[in-house]
Protein backbone atom coordinates (compact mmCIF):
# COMPACT_ATOMS: atom_id res chain seq x y z
CA UNK A 1 0.00 0.00 0.00
CA UNK A 2 1.28 3.73 -0.07
CA UNK A 3 -1.16 6.83 0.22
CA UNK A 4 -3.58 7.88 -2.30
CA UNK A 5 -2.46 9.12 -5.53
CA UNK A 6 -3.89 11.95 -7.94
CA UNK A 7 -6.47 10.42 -9.53
CA UNK A 8 -7.31 7.28 -8.09
CA UNK A 9 -10.65 5.80 -7.88
CA UNK A 10 -13.09 5.93 -5.85
CA UNK A 11 -13.09 3.55 -3.34
CA UNK A 12 -15.96 0.97 -3.43
CA UNK A 13 -18.52 0.33 -1.18
CA UNK A 14 -18.14 -2.33 1.75
CA UNK A 15 -17.90 -6.09 0.76
CA UNK A 16 -21.38 -7.41 1.65
CA UNK A 17 -21.24 -9.72 4.26
CA UNK A 18 -21.78 -13.41 3.44
CA UNK A 19 -24.21 -15.88 5.35
CA UNK A 20 -21.67 -18.32 7.39
CA UNK A 21 -22.21 -20.68 10.70
CA UNK A 22 -20.09 -22.07 12.97
CA UNK A 23 -20.49 -24.90 15.13
CA UNK A 24 -18.69 -24.46 19.04
CA UNK A 25 -17.90 -28.41 19.77
CA UNK A 26 -18.00 -28.72 23.49
CA UNK A 27 -17.54 -31.91 25.55
CA UNK A 28 -16.94 -32.28 29.11
CA UNK A 29 -13.69 -33.50 30.00
CA UNK A 30 -12.67 -35.32 32.91
CA UNK A 31 -10.17 -32.19 34.09
CA UNK A 32 -13.22 -29.94 32.63
CA UNK A 33 -14.50 -28.09 29.56
CA UNK A 34 -13.13 -28.39 26.64
CA UNK A 35 -13.66 -27.41 23.05
CA UNK A 36 -12.36 -28.33 19.60
CA UNK A 37 -10.48 -25.69 17.85
CA UNK A 38 -8.52 -25.70 14.40
CA UNK A 39 -5.68 -23.97 12.97
CA UNK A 40 -6.37 -22.82 9.71
CA UNK A 41 -3.76 -22.75 6.15
CA UNK A 42 -1.69 -19.60 6.34
CA UNK A 43 -2.62 -18.91 2.60
CA UNK A 44 -6.65 -18.56 3.20
CA UNK A 45 -8.26 -15.69 2.16
CA UNK A 46 -10.21 -15.28 5.45
CA UNK A 47 -8.33 -15.68 9.11
CA UNK A 48 -5.52 -17.65 6.93
CA UNK A 49 -2.76 -18.97 9.99
CA UNK A 50 -5.73 -18.21 12.90
CA UNK A 51 -6.91 -20.76 15.00
CA UNK A 52 -10.73 -20.94 14.60
CA UNK A 53 -13.63 -23.16 15.50
CA UNK A 54 -15.84 -25.44 12.89
CA UNK A 55 -17.32 -23.16 9.92
CA UNK A 56 -17.97 -21.40 6.88
CA UNK A 57 -20.24 -20.31 4.35
CA UNK A 58 -23.60 -21.59 3.79
CA UNK A 59 -23.87 -23.84 0.47
CA UNK A 60 -27.14 -23.11 -1.37
CA UNK A 61 -27.55 -27.02 -0.91
CA UNK A 62 -27.72 -26.76 2.96
CA UNK A 63 -31.24 -25.52 2.34
CA UNK A 64 -32.27 -28.74 0.98
CA UNK A 65 -31.55 -30.38 3.82
CA UNK A 66 -34.51 -31.23 6.44
CA UNK A 67 -34.04 -30.08 9.96
CA UNK A 68 -36.38 -31.33 12.42
CA UNK A 69 -37.64 -28.61 14.66
CA UNK A 70 -36.68 -25.61 12.38
CA UNK A 71 -37.80 -24.57 8.61
CA UNK A 72 -36.52 -21.98 6.49
CA UNK A 73 -33.60 -19.82 7.33
CA UNK A 74 -33.04 -21.57 10.70
CA UNK A 75 -32.39 -24.67 9.32
CA UNK A 76 -30.86 -23.86 6.54
CA UNK A 77 -27.85 -22.05 9.01
CA UNK A 78 -28.04 -25.24 11.14
CA UNK A 79 -27.35 -27.79 8.37
CA UNK A 80 -24.26 -25.39 7.35
CA UNK A 81 -23.17 -25.58 10.81
CA UNK A 82 -23.71 -29.62 10.74
CA UNK A 83 -21.97 -30.07 7.32
CA UNK A 84 -19.14 -27.97 8.20
CA UNK A 85 -18.48 -29.93 11.49
CA UNK A 86 -18.81 -32.96 9.23
CA UNK A 87 -16.40 -31.65 6.87
CA UNK A 88 -13.99 -30.46 8.82
CA UNK A 89 -13.79 -32.85 12.25
CA UNK A 90 -15.41 -36.03 10.86
CA UNK A 91 -18.40 -35.24 13.47
CA UNK A 92 -21.75 -35.96 12.76
CA UNK A 93 -24.30 -34.49 14.79
CA UNK A 94 -27.39 -36.40 13.99
CA UNK A 95 -30.06 -38.57 14.95
CA UNK A 96 -30.27 -42.34 13.61
CA UNK A 97 -30.19 -46.14 15.01
CA UNK A 98 -26.78 -46.59 12.36
CA UNK A 99 -25.05 -43.87 13.34
CA UNK A 100 -21.39 -44.72 15.04
CA UNK A 101 -21.94 -48.27 13.94
CA UNK A 102 -20.29 -47.28 10.38
CA UNK A 103 -17.64 -45.33 10.46
CA UNK A 104 -15.85 -46.35 7.13
CA UNK A 105 -19.26 -45.33 5.47
CA UNK A 106 -18.74 -42.01 7.47
CA UNK A 107 -15.27 -41.68 6.15
CA UNK A 108 -16.29 -42.22 2.67
CA UNK A 109 -19.46 -40.08 3.02
CA UNK A 110 -17.37 -37.47 4.40
CA UNK A 111 -14.76 -37.90 1.72
CA UNK A 112 -17.36 -37.69 -0.96
CA UNK A 113 -18.81 -34.83 0.63
CA UNK A 114 -15.47 -32.48 0.66
CA UNK A 115 -14.43 -33.98 -3.26
CA UNK A 116 -18.43 -32.35 -4.14
CA UNK A 117 -19.61 -36.08 -5.67
CA UNK A 118 -22.43 -35.92 -2.65
CA UNK A 119 -24.61 -33.42 -1.32
CA UNK A 120 -25.15 -33.31 2.63
CA UNK A 121 -29.06 -34.28 2.33
CA UNK A 122 -28.06 -37.38 0.80
CA UNK A 123 -25.45 -38.38 2.56
CA UNK A 124 -27.72 -37.91 5.65
CA UNK A 125 -30.55 -39.72 3.49
CA UNK A 126 -27.98 -42.99 2.63
CA UNK A 127 -26.85 -43.10 6.49
CA UNK A 128 -30.50 -43.35 7.90
CA UNK A 129 -29.89 -40.26 10.33
CA UNK A 130 -31.51 -36.85 10.65
CA UNK A 131 -30.57 -32.82 11.95
CA UNK A 132 -32.00 -31.98 14.94
CA UNK A 133 -32.27 -28.18 15.78
CA UNK A 134 -31.99 -29.34 19.21
CA UNK A 135 -28.58 -30.19 19.14
CA UNK A 136 -27.92 -26.68 17.51
CA UNK A 137 -28.55 -24.20 19.66
CA UNK A 138 -28.10 -20.65 19.05
CA UNK A 139 -24.90 -19.07 20.27
CA UNK A 140 -24.28 -15.45 19.18
CA UNK A 141 -24.07 -14.01 15.37
CA UNK A 142 -20.96 -11.89 14.65
CA UNK A 143 -20.61 -9.87 11.47
CA UNK A 144 -17.43 -9.44 10.49
CA UNK A 145 -16.34 -5.58 10.21
CA UNK A 146 -16.98 -3.25 7.07
CA UNK A 147 -12.84 -2.42 6.77
CA UNK A 148 -12.34 -6.56 5.73
CA UNK A 149 -11.86 -7.58 2.50
CA UNK A 150 -14.30 -10.41 2.98
CA UNK A 151 -17.03 -10.18 5.54
CA UNK A 152 -19.38 -13.06 6.76
CA UNK A 153 -22.41 -12.95 8.66
CA UNK A 154 -21.46 -15.95 10.85
CA UNK A 155 -24.65 -17.76 13.49
CA UNK A 156 -22.75 -19.49 15.88
CA UNK A 157 -23.87 -22.88 17.79
CA UNK A 158 -22.84 -24.60 20.23
CA UNK A 159 -22.97 -28.33 20.23
CA UNK A 160 -22.10 -30.64 22.92
CA UNK A 161 -21.02 -34.43 22.05
CA UNK A 162 -20.00 -37.11 24.68
CA UNK A 163 -16.31 -37.42 26.41
CA UNK A 164 -15.61 -40.28 24.00
CA UNK A 165 -16.34 -38.33 20.70
CA UNK A 166 -13.04 -38.58 18.41
CA UNK A 167 -12.42 -35.38 15.83
CA UNK A 168 -9.98 -35.79 13.03
CA UNK A 169 -8.48 -32.83 11.06
CA UNK A 170 -7.54 -34.25 7.25
CA UNK A 171 -4.89 -32.24 5.27
CA UNK A 172 -6.29 -29.37 3.60
CA UNK A 173 -7.42 -25.79 4.51
CA UNK A 174 -6.74 -26.96 7.61
CA UNK A 175 -3.56 -27.54 9.54
CA UNK A 176 -4.23 -29.08 12.89
CA UNK A 177 -7.35 -29.54 15.21
CA UNK A 178 -7.41 -30.71 18.82
CA UNK A 179 -9.38 -30.97 21.98
CA UNK A 180 -8.09 -28.02 24.22
CA UNK A 181 -9.13 -26.37 27.51
CA UNK A 182 -10.67 -22.72 27.16
CA UNK A 183 -7.87 -21.88 29.55
CA UNK A 184 -5.54 -23.06 27.28
CA UNK A 185 -6.18 -21.59 24.79
CA UNK A 186 -6.48 -18.21 25.65
CA UNK A 187 -3.27 -18.66 27.10
CA UNK A 188 -2.04 -19.33 23.60
CA UNK A 189 -3.63 -16.33 22.27
CA UNK A 190 -2.33 -14.34 25.33
CA UNK A 191 1.32 -15.46 24.17
CA UNK A 192 0.94 -14.80 20.88
CA UNK A 193 0.82 -18.48 19.86
CA UNK A 194 -2.44 -18.64 18.84
CA UNK A 195 -4.13 -15.51 16.87
CA UNK A 196 -7.75 -15.67 17.11
CA UNK A 197 -10.74 -13.09 15.85
CA UNK A 198 -13.05 -11.38 18.71
CA UNK A 199 -16.00 -14.43 17.88
CA UNK A 200 -13.28 -17.39 18.91
CA UNK A 201 -12.17 -15.43 21.52
CA UNK A 202 -15.18 -14.00 23.74
CA UNK A 203 -16.62 -17.72 23.35
CA UNK A 204 -13.90 -19.26 24.81
CA UNK A 205 -14.08 -16.44 27.51
CA UNK A 206 -17.51 -17.77 28.51
CA UNK A 207 -16.60 -20.80 28.33
CA UNK A 208 -13.97 -20.62 30.75
CA UNK A 209 -16.07 -18.25 32.95
CA UNK A 210 -19.43 -19.77 32.80
CA UNK A 211 -20.26 -22.43 35.17
CA UNK A 212 -22.08 -24.82 32.63
CA UNK A 213 -22.27 -24.71 28.74
CA UNK A 214 -25.82 -23.89 29.05
CA UNK A 215 -24.85 -20.65 30.98
CA UNK A 216 -21.98 -19.93 28.50
CA UNK A 217 -24.33 -20.22 25.80
CA UNK A 218 -26.47 -17.57 27.25
CA UNK A 219 -23.19 -14.90 27.66
CA UNK A 220 -22.69 -16.27 23.72
CA UNK A 221 -25.65 -14.91 22.85
CA UNK A 222 -25.69 -11.13 24.49
CA UNK A 223 -21.90 -10.78 22.76
CA UNK A 224 -21.31 -7.09 21.75
CA UNK A 225 -21.50 -5.85 18.37
CA UNK A 226 -18.38 -5.53 16.18
CA UNK A 227 -19.77 -2.90 14.01
CA UNK A 228 -20.63 0.53 14.04
CA UNK A 229 -18.82 3.81 15.77
CA UNK A 230 -18.98 2.29 19.33
CA UNK A 231 -16.68 -0.64 17.93
CA UNK A 232 -14.28 -1.51 20.20
CA UNK A 233 -10.48 -2.41 18.91
CA UNK A 234 -10.14 -5.95 18.19
CA UNK A 235 -7.32 -7.50 20.32
CA UNK A 236 -5.84 -10.50 17.85
CA UNK A 237 -2.95 -11.32 20.68
CA UNK A 238 -2.70 -9.62 24.14
CA UNK A 239 -1.33 -6.21 24.28
CA UNK A 240 -1.87 -6.11 19.90
CA UNK A 241 -5.06 -4.50 19.52
CA UNK A 242 -6.30 -2.81 16.10
CA UNK A 243 -8.68 0.41 15.63
CA UNK A 244 -9.29 0.52 11.19
CA UNK A 245 -9.11 4.24 10.69
CA UNK A 246 -11.15 5.49 7.33
CA UNK A 247 -7.73 7.01 5.39
CA UNK A 248 -7.02 8.26 2.20
CA UNK A 249 -4.65 5.26 0.95
CA UNK A 250 -4.45 3.35 -1.80
CA UNK A 251 -7.05 1.08 -3.04
CA UNK A 252 -7.68 -1.63 -2.65
CA UNK A 253 -7.49 -0.95 1.31
CA UNK A 254 -9.88 1.49 2.15
CA UNK A 255 -8.16 1.95 5.87
CA UNK A 256 -5.14 2.18 7.76
CA UNK A 257 -4.78 0.48 11.01
CA UNK A 258 -3.79 1.99 13.96
CA UNK A 259 -2.22 -0.09 16.42
CA UNK A 260 -2.38 0.43 19.78
CA UNK A 261 0.42 -1.72 22.03
CA UNK A 262 0.77 -2.15 25.28
CA UNK A 263 -0.90 -4.24 28.32
CA UNK A 264 -0.69 -0.55 30.51
CA UNK A 265 0.84 2.20 29.06
CA UNK A 266 0.05 2.26 25.13
CA UNK A 267 1.99 3.26 21.71
CA UNK A 268 -0.32 4.76 19.06
CA UNK A 269 1.12 3.64 15.94
CA UNK A 270 -0.09 5.41 12.40
CA UNK A 271 -3.29 7.06 13.41
CA UNK A 272 -4.04 8.11 9.98
CA UNK A 273 -7.39 9.28 9.65
CA UNK A 274 -7.68 12.91 8.83
CA UNK A 275 -11.20 12.89 9.27
CA UNK A 276 -12.55 14.72 12.27
CA UNK A 277 -15.32 11.82 13.04
CA UNK A 278 -12.30 8.80 12.73
CA UNK A 279 -10.04 11.35 15.28
CA UNK A 280 -12.95 11.75 17.50
CA UNK A 281 -13.49 7.87 17.30
CA UNK A 282 -9.84 6.98 18.22
CA UNK A 283 -10.07 9.47 20.98
CA UNK A 284 -12.93 7.89 22.16
CA UNK A 285 -11.44 4.75 22.18
CA UNK A 286 -8.34 5.92 23.83
CA UNK A 287 -10.15 7.42 26.97
CA UNK A 288 -12.61 4.18 27.07
CA UNK A 289 -9.24 1.94 27.38
CA UNK A 290 -8.11 4.73 30.09
CA UNK A 291 -10.91 3.96 32.32
CA UNK A 292 -9.90 0.64 32.18
CA UNK A 293 -6.47 1.06 33.09
CA UNK A 294 -4.59 1.88 30.18
CA UNK A 295 -2.87 5.38 29.29
CA UNK A 296 -1.85 6.31 25.92
CA UNK A 297 2.40 6.80 26.33
CA UNK A 298 2.74 8.13 22.72
CA UNK A 299 2.53 8.22 18.72
CA UNK A 300 4.79 6.24 16.87
CA UNK A 301 4.85 6.38 13.37
CA UNK A 302 6.28 3.80 10.76
CA UNK A 303 6.98 6.09 8.14
CA UNK A 304 5.80 9.89 6.64
CA UNK A 305 3.13 8.98 3.98
CA UNK A 306 -0.06 10.55 4.62
CA UNK A 307 -2.29 7.88 5.80
CA UNK A 308 -0.36 7.00 8.51
CA UNK A 309 0.08 10.36 9.49
CA UNK A 310 -2.80 12.05 8.50
CA UNK A 311 -4.54 12.26 12.54
CA UNK A 312 -1.11 13.78 13.98
CA UNK A 313 -1.86 16.66 13.95
CA UNK A 314 -5.64 16.87 15.83
CA UNK A 315 -4.63 13.94 18.41
CA UNK A 316 -1.51 16.00 19.63
CA UNK A 317 -3.49 19.15 19.93
CA UNK A 318 -6.21 16.77 22.13
CA UNK A 319 -4.09 14.82 23.76
CA UNK A 320 -0.81 16.30 23.53
CA UNK A 321 0.82 13.23 23.01
CA UNK A 322 4.84 12.93 22.10
CA UNK A 323 5.69 11.53 18.29
CA UNK A 324 8.35 8.87 17.98
CA UNK A 325 9.71 8.02 14.25
CA UNK A 326 12.57 8.05 12.29
CA UNK A 327 15.13 10.78 11.19
CA UNK A 328 14.10 10.26 7.98
CA UNK A 329 10.00 10.52 9.20
CA UNK A 330 10.68 13.51 11.03
CA UNK A 331 11.74 16.08 8.34
CA UNK A 332 8.62 15.43 6.24
CA UNK A 333 5.90 16.18 9.67
CA UNK A 334 3.85 19.25 10.32
CA UNK A 335 4.88 18.84 14.14
CA UNK A 336 7.57 18.36 15.71
CA UNK A 337 8.95 14.83 17.08
CA UNK A 338 9.66 14.28 20.83
CA UNK A 339 12.12 11.09 20.20
CA UNK A 340 13.92 9.87 17.07
CA UNK A 341 14.18 6.48 16.78
CA UNK A 342 17.25 4.32 15.06
CA UNK A 343 17.81 0.64 14.34
CA UNK A 344 18.63 -1.67 17.70
CA UNK A 345 16.81 0.41 20.32
CA UNK A 346 14.34 -1.59 22.67
CA UNK A 347 10.98 0.50 23.40
CA UNK A 348 9.75 -0.64 26.69
CA UNK A 349 6.04 -0.37 27.55
CA UNK A 350 4.98 -0.46 31.63
CA UNK A 351 1.77 -2.76 32.07
CA UNK A 352 0.58 -6.65 33.27
CA UNK A 353 2.97 -7.77 31.43
CA UNK A 354 5.59 -5.51 30.59
CA UNK A 355 6.08 -5.45 26.39
CA UNK A 356 9.28 -4.81 24.99
CA UNK A 357 9.66 -3.82 21.51
CA UNK A 358 12.39 -3.77 19.11
CA UNK A 359 12.97 -1.07 16.26
CA UNK A 360 14.30 -1.70 12.91
CA UNK A 361 14.95 0.16 10.44
CA UNK A 362 13.53 -0.84 7.35
CA UNK A 363 14.03 1.29 4.20
CA UNK A 364 12.77 0.54 1.02
CA UNK A 365 9.21 1.09 0.78
CA UNK A 366 10.18 4.74 2.46
CA UNK A 367 13.34 5.98 3.83
CA UNK A 368 12.90 6.45 7.47
CA UNK A 369 10.40 3.22 7.89
CA UNK A 370 10.43 1.41 10.97
CA UNK A 371 8.90 -1.83 12.29
CA UNK A 372 8.43 -2.97 15.65
CA UNK A 373 9.13 -6.79 16.91
CA UNK A 374 7.91 -7.51 20.15
CA UNK A 375 10.47 -9.75 22.11
CA UNK A 376 8.48 -12.09 23.83
CA UNK A 377 5.68 -13.55 20.98
CA UNK A 378 8.10 -12.21 18.20
CA UNK A 379 5.13 -10.66 16.57
CA UNK A 380 6.10 -7.68 14.27
CA UNK A 381 3.95 -4.14 13.64
CA UNK A 382 5.27 -4.14 9.89
CA UNK A 383 3.74 -0.95 8.77
CA UNK A 384 4.05 -0.96 4.46
CA UNK A 385 6.48 -3.47 4.39
CA UNK A 386 3.59 -5.90 3.49
CA UNK A 387 -0.44 -5.65 3.23
CA UNK A 388 -3.40 -7.91 4.46
CA UNK A 389 -4.99 -6.67 1.39
CA UNK A 390 -3.71 -5.70 -1.89
CA UNK A 391 0.13 -5.31 -2.42
CA UNK A 392 2.92 -2.96 -1.43
CA UNK A 393 3.98 -0.05 -3.98
CA UNK A 394 7.47 0.67 -3.73
CA UNK A 395 7.97 3.95 -5.72
CA UNK A 396 10.83 5.95 -6.71
CA UNK A 397 12.86 7.48 -5.83
CA UNK A 398 11.47 7.60 -2.22
CA UNK A 399 10.93 3.60 -3.36
CA UNK A 400 13.50 1.34 -3.46
CA UNK A 401 13.04 -2.07 -4.43
CA UNK A 402 16.45 -3.75 -4.40
CA UNK A 403 16.46 -2.59 -0.43
CA UNK A 404 12.91 -3.41 0.15
CA UNK A 405 13.52 -7.19 -0.81
CA UNK A 406 16.74 -6.97 1.34
CA UNK A 407 14.35 -6.38 4.08
CA UNK A 408 11.42 -8.62 3.98
CA UNK A 409 14.00 -11.48 3.69
CA UNK A 410 15.74 -9.95 7.24
CA UNK A 411 12.24 -9.83 8.24
CA UNK A 412 11.55 -13.82 7.42
CA UNK A 413 15.08 -14.29 9.11
CA UNK A 414 15.29 -12.41 12.28
CA UNK A 415 12.17 -14.71 12.78
CA UNK A 416 9.43 -13.11 13.27
CA UNK A 417 5.85 -14.74 13.79
CA UNK A 418 2.77 -12.77 12.90
CA UNK A 419 2.87 -10.03 10.93
CA UNK A 420 0.75 -6.83 11.61
CA UNK A 421 0.43 -4.46 8.83
CA UNK A 422 -0.94 -0.84 8.37
CA UNK A 423 -3.42 -2.38 6.00
CA UNK A 424 -5.75 -5.28 5.83
CA UNK A 425 -5.67 -8.37 8.45
CA UNK A 426 -3.05 -9.87 10.31
CA UNK A 427 -0.83 -12.80 8.47
CA UNK A 428 -0.62 -15.34 11.58
CA UNK A 429 2.46 -17.28 9.50
CA UNK A 430 5.08 -14.08 9.13
CA UNK A 431 7.92 -16.03 7.35
CA UNK A 432 5.61 -17.94 5.28
CA UNK A 433 4.15 -14.48 3.98
CA UNK A 434 7.20 -12.82 3.56
CA UNK A 435 8.34 -15.87 1.58
CA UNK A 436 4.86 -15.36 -0.79
CA UNK A 437 6.23 -11.76 -0.78
CA UNK A 438 9.37 -12.22 -2.35
CA UNK A 439 8.26 -15.10 -4.67
CA UNK A 440 6.05 -12.87 -6.03
CA UNK A 441 8.26 -9.56 -6.12
CA UNK A 442 10.79 -12.30 -8.32
CA UNK A 443 7.55 -12.95 -10.49
CA UNK A 444 7.06 -10.05 -11.44
CA UNK A 445 10.58 -8.90 -11.87
CA UNK A 446 10.82 -12.03 -14.56
CA UNK A 447 7.67 -10.39 -15.98
CA UNK A 448 9.57 -7.00 -16.52
CA UNK A 449 12.78 -9.18 -17.62
CA UNK A 450 10.57 -10.89 -20.20
CA UNK A 451 8.74 -7.64 -21.77
CA UNK A 452 12.54 -6.27 -22.85
CA UNK A 453 13.71 -6.07 -26.15
CA UNK A 454 16.63 -5.13 -27.89
CA UNK A 455 14.77 -1.46 -29.40
CA UNK A 456 14.17 0.40 -26.37
CA UNK A 457 10.33 -0.32 -25.32
CA UNK A 458 8.80 2.76 -23.37
CA UNK A 459 7.97 2.18 -19.38
CA UNK A 460 4.38 2.81 -20.31
CA UNK A 461 5.05 -0.83 -22.81
CA UNK A 462 6.90 -1.89 -20.52
CA UNK A 463 3.75 -2.38 -17.58
CA UNK A 464 1.05 -2.81 -19.94
CA UNK A 465 2.89 -6.11 -21.09
CA UNK A 466 4.43 -7.19 -17.37
CA UNK A 467 1.19 -6.41 -15.91
CA UNK A 468 -1.01 -8.09 -18.35
CA UNK A 469 -1.89 -11.21 -16.32
CA UNK A 470 -3.77 -8.55 -13.57
CA UNK A 471 -6.37 -6.74 -15.54
CA UNK A 472 -7.65 -5.06 -12.67
CA UNK A 473 -4.05 -3.18 -11.49
CA UNK A 474 -4.34 0.67 -12.04
CA UNK A 475 -2.14 1.97 -15.12
CA UNK A 476 -0.20 4.64 -13.05
CA UNK A 477 0.59 2.09 -9.77
CA UNK A 478 1.85 -0.30 -12.41
CA UNK A 479 3.92 1.88 -13.90
CA UNK A 480 5.70 2.87 -10.89
CA UNK A 481 6.16 -0.50 -9.68
CA UNK A 482 7.43 -0.99 -13.21
CA UNK A 483 9.97 1.51 -13.37
CA UNK A 484 10.99 0.38 -9.49
CA UNK A 485 11.93 -2.48 -11.08
CA UNK A 486 13.83 -1.32 -14.02
CA UNK A 487 15.67 0.58 -11.53
CA UNK A 488 17.11 -2.40 -9.54
CA UNK A 489 17.59 -4.23 -12.97
CA UNK A 490 19.61 -1.24 -14.04
CA UNK A 491 22.03 -1.34 -10.75
CA UNK A 492 22.65 -5.43 -11.40
CA UNK A 493 23.34 -4.16 -15.14
CA UNK A 494 20.52 -6.67 -16.31
CA UNK A 495 18.82 -3.38 -18.46
CA UNK A 496 20.25 -0.85 -20.45
CA UNK A 497 18.64 3.12 -20.52
CA UNK A 498 18.49 4.36 -24.00
CA UNK A 499 16.90 7.57 -23.89
CA UNK A 500 13.49 7.92 -22.44
CA UNK A 501 13.30 3.77 -23.03
CA UNK A 502 14.79 0.39 -21.37
CA UNK A 503 15.95 -2.07 -23.73
CA UNK A 504 17.88 -5.41 -23.27
CA UNK A 505 21.49 -5.08 -21.86
CA UNK A 506 24.16 -5.42 -24.87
Amino acid sequence: MSEALPGMPEAPPPAPPRDAAVAVLVRQGQSGAEVFWLRREAGLSFAGGFHAFPGGRVDASDADVAVEGALGEEATLRAAAARELFEETGVLRARGPSLGQHPAALREARSALLAGTRRFADVLTALGVRLHAADFPEAGRWVTPSWMPLRFDARFFLVEVPLGTQAEVWPGELLEGAWVRPADALQAWAEGRALLHPPTHYSLQALLEAPSFEAARSRMLEAPSSEGPGAHPVEFQRGVKVLALRSRTLLPATHTNCWLLGNGELLVVDPGAEEPSEVDRLVTRLQELEAQGYKAKAIFLTHHHQDHTGGVVPLVARLGLPVWCHLRTADRLEVRPSRVLAEGEVLTLQGEPDMRLAVLHTPGHARGHLCLVDEASRAAVVGDMVAGVGTILIDPPEGDMAEYLRQLRRLRDWPVRALYPAHGPPLADGPTALDRYLAHREARQARVKAALRAEPRSLEELALEAYADTPTAWPPVAERSTLAILQKLLAEAEVRRVGEGWAQPL
